[in-house]
């Protein structure tokens, strides 16, 4: 507590003494340099027991004695702490012998406090400086922190020198460090250490997947195609509807912003589709561009956007006349309405825009700009990052993701209200309930679809719950579709046994809705008739193979929804460990670089360590090797314990193609509290590569 009243007295004062600090434009005089680059108070410890990213060990203060210290205080459902990634990045590079970024993720929502979730992000974005997992805050509170994204400096005698919330430019960044590199070289008392800090990108990068982290699907019923945004391999998949077969691959892979025929486009991180005739609207979200693909003559032009990010507020009013002059802000999804008006879920301003298709003009249609959870008139309303849209009838549905609702504005009445999610002016209100508006509860949903009746269901994303759910306008209430929730995972099979993992996007078809199971790498279907969800399996994988990786996983080609039953066991009750063998085909390994789980259902039968709870009823074990031990403690009864195993594996030579073998194990057991000697459940997978 001392070191929090120290350090929020200090950001007080700075913010009261320097104003606009990161605004500076000139150097400071030289009385005024030490006020500026100089802290007076010493920056509290890192608390033990945290888990690091990125680095071999956990870092400490004492240990970069010497280095200029950024601590980015952010977390990954926020679009603002997403924007500052690549200036971070920049800043890095421009001052990789002086400064140390520390990423600080102070998680808003439960999913995002999972170490195994926030490295996903890492890779998912390239982050490549060390990250601390601050899930309960700690870092936070010591720093007195308010708000995401917030930075701290900590000059090379570490001392808190600057706190400000906000995003924060490139150049004001660079202007203030590379101010005090500049003072402290002055001063030649030998502050300054320029020896180069170890860090490694998390997972050692792509993982080998077709597809990495696909953010959104659009369906073409009539022409029988599924198109896919693979985020982060930075290009669209055109696939056929049927037979999954790849018919083209729009973009080169490589992020970039660049025009032309598909083999030269380039994107960054695009996510939102929506298809018109033989046009194809992609929201390029990284670049800051609504892109334009000519499906008939294979080419990409751009529609709307400078590449630059907008930094400026968008009065309800503005109209822009010209939209390739216009700075876009993060535009997360599209959808077209019967007349071509093109809508855009703009979450970088808290706004829904659209581009009218007689006149080419961009304006705002739905949001005040204020990011918050209150519902209103189309100017009036305040939104929180939306990041999904459907448009029907005259009604735009949207998913609200940092509001943790699926909201719906009725342009002709004037009139935004929520279906889905709390009804509070709450941007904390969250959670996994069913039910009616103001019961029900959601958790950072990213995408809603409709069936294109007037009173048909609405399918939602419920992202961080990784769930699909279903809206029945009827009852007014929303329900579970399919996926069991908790830390996510992946499982093919009927929709209560199911798993996803942080589903992004989703798409409808003639009775089957189409996922885009992001954090899972996979495009998944689900048959609203049975129930049945399975895994889009790409018959000619090597049309996605890109030249630099020739890892290639074939999503689908699994044990999907197997279950394995194993023979009955018994243990004496008290200390023992549950033991799992693998048996890999001569010739394969697993993957390094994409983790292998056991996943354990809590079950008073034993308790793992550390325990399950109430908020995180399953046990996640990352697997490295051909064996995995996991000391528990017995409790006396019989039951059965149901484990499942999530495996990536290669062909170990040539590395040419690699698969997943995922199973759901159970094993009945009996605790004896006599005549048992027995300590150790045994598990057995033998593994059965698929044929090609």
């Amino acid at each position: 507590m001392r070191w929090m009243i120290r350090v929020s007295v200090l950001a007080l004062l700075l913010l009261a003494v320097t104003g606009a600090l990161w605004a500076q434009e000139a150097t400071p005089a030289a009385d005024a340099e030490q006020t500026l680059y100089e802290g007076q108070v010493d920056a509290p410890p890192f608390p033990p027991g945290l888990d690091w990213l990125n680095v071999p060990a956990p870092l400490t203060l004492d240990g970069l004695r010497g280095k200029i210290i950024l601590l980015d205080f952010w977390t990954y459902g926020c679009i603002n702490c997403l924007h500052m990634i690549p200036v971070l990045q920049s800043l890095a590079e421009t001052y990789a012998r002086e400064l140390v970024i520390l990423s600080v993720h102070s998680a808003k929502f439960d999913n995002e406090g999972q170490t195994a979730n926030l490295r996903q992000i890492v890779q998912r974005y390239a982050i490549q400086h060390p990250v601390i997992n601050d899930r309960d805050l700690t870092v936070w509170r010591t720093y007195g922190i308010r708000a995401w994204p917030t930075f701290v400096v900590i000059d090379p005698r570490g001392r808190v020198v600057a706190l400000q919330s906000g995003e924060i430019s490139l150049e004001a960044f660079e202007r203030y460090i590379g101010g005090m590199v500049a003072y402290y070289d002055r001063l030649g008392q030998g502050d300054l250490n320029r020896e180069p800090l170890a860090a490694a990108l998390e997972g050692a990068g792509d993982p080998g997947t077709l597809l990495l982290f696909p953010g959104k699907v659009q369906v073409d019923a009539a022409g029988q195609r599924l198109f896919i945004a693979d985020s982060s391999h930075h290009r669209i998949i055109i696939a056929d509807l049927t037979t999954y077969e790849v018919l083209a691959v729009i973009g080169s892979g490589q992020r970039g912003r660049a025009d032309g025929p598909y083999a030269d486009a380039q994107f960054n991180q695009p996510q939102g589709l929506a298809l018109r005739g033989e046009t194809l609207v992609v929201a390029d979200t990284g670049n800051h561009l609504l892109r334009a693909v000519d499906l008939a003559t294979q080419t990409v032009t751009t529609l709307a956007g400078t590449g630059r990010m907008g930094r400026t507020f968008v009065p309800f009013d503005l109209v822009m006349n010209a939209p390739l002059q216009v700075d876009l802000r993060s535009p997360w999804d599209v959808a077209f309405d019967a007349d071509g008006t093109l809508y855009i879920a703009m979450a970088g301003t808290h706004q829904l825009w659209r581009l009218d298709a007689t006149t080419g003009a961009l304006r705002v249609l739905v949001g005040s700009g204020r990011e918050a959870q209150n519902n209103g008139s189309l100017r009036t309303t305040d939104l929180a990052q939306p990041s999904g849209l459907y448009y029907h009838a005259g009604r735009l549905y949207f998913a609200d993701a940092e509001s943790s609702t699926v909201r719906v504005a009725d342009l002709a009445g004037d009139a935004v209200q929520v279906i889905a999610g709390t009804t509070a002016n709450d941007l904390f209100d969250y959670g996994d309930v069913d039910g009616p508006p103001g019961r029900s509860r959601l958790q950072h949903p990213l995408a809603v679809v409709g069936t294109g009746t007037d009173d048909g269901p609405l399918y939602i994303a419920d992202s961080y719950n990784s769930k699909i759910k279903v809206y029945d306008p009827a009852a007014g209430t929303t329900t579970t579709l399919s996926g069991t929730g908790g830390t996510g995972g992946f499982r093919d099979g009927a929709a209560d046994v199911a798993q996803f993992d942080e589903p992004g996007g989703l798409a409808y078809a003639a009775g089957r809705l189409y996922v885009a199971d992001t954090s899972n790498h996979a495009i998944r279907v689900i048959d609203l008739a049975t129930g049945q969800v399975s895994t889009v399996t790409f018959p000619n994988p090597a049309a996605l193979q890109r030249p630099e990786q020739p890892v290639t996983l074939i999503g689908g080609n699994a044990a999907g929804g197997e279950e394995q039953t194993l023979a009955a066991q018994t243990v004496a009750a008290g200390a023992g460990q549950l033991h799992l063998t693998l048996e890999l085909p001569d010739g394969y390994k697993l993957n390094p670089l994409v983790a292998s789980t056991l996943v354990l259902e809590s079950t008073p039968l034993l308790t793992a360590l550390p325990p399950a709870t109430a908020t995180a009823p399953v046990i996640r074990y990352v697997i490295t090797g051909d064996t995995l031990t996991v000391p528990v403690t017995f409790q006396a009864g019989t039951g059965t314990l149901t484990a499942d195993l999530t495996l990536f594996y290669c062909e170990a030579v040539q590395e040419s193609f690699c698969f997943i073998d995922e199973v759901r194990l159970r094993l009945p057991v009996t605790v004896a509290t006599t005549g048992a000697e027995a300590d150790t459940l045994r598990l057995e997978r033998r593994v059965i590569p698929p044929d090609l």
